[in-house]
């Protein structure tokens, strides 16, 4: 869970680099996405590369995890790559993790990246080639 719920940041502007989270290829992956900061009254859309998401829950106020997992949709879901987390409410998105690689997750206003809402998730390569990053070329030039 993502959660910007608590005490407002004493720095925002972070020097420590994007949160990477390490993920087993073909997982199911479930993120809530709370949206009542404190601070930063506004609605977020957020965007995941590499993947096409189900909305499985919506709602407002804090996420509950005994009670509002009940009510998902998992009969017909929305399927997004883009959300918008509604002020003072929240999402919850499921997807499978079978594209291999490190995907970007962020939000689409431009300063809140900068602030750091954004998240890297890398998925690990699975147990066939065609599940598998190919390796770079040999010549290709290192950083």
């Amino acid at each position: 869970m993502i959660d910007f719920t608590g005490q407002p940041p004493a720095n925002p502007f972070t020097v420590r680099g994007t949160r990477v989270t390490k993920i087993p290829f073909n997982s199911t992956v479930q993120l809530v996405l709370q949206g009542t900061s404190l601070i930063g009254k506004e609605n977020h859309p957020i965007h995941l590369h590499g993947f096409n998401f189900y909305v499985v829950g919506q709602g407002f106020g804090n996420y509950n995890n005994v009670t509002d997992p009940p009510s998902f949709n998992l009969v017909d879901p929305q399927e997004r790559n883009t959300i918008g987390i509604p002020q003072g409410g929240w999402a919850a998105i499921r997807f499978r993790a079978d594209n291999p690689g490190v995907w970007f997750m962020h939000c689409h206003l431009e300063l809140h990246t900068m602030l750091g809402l954004d998240t890297a998730i890398v998925v690990d390569d699975g147990s066939t080639l065609d599940q598998s990053l190919i390796p770079p070329p040999l010549d290709l030039p290192p950083c």
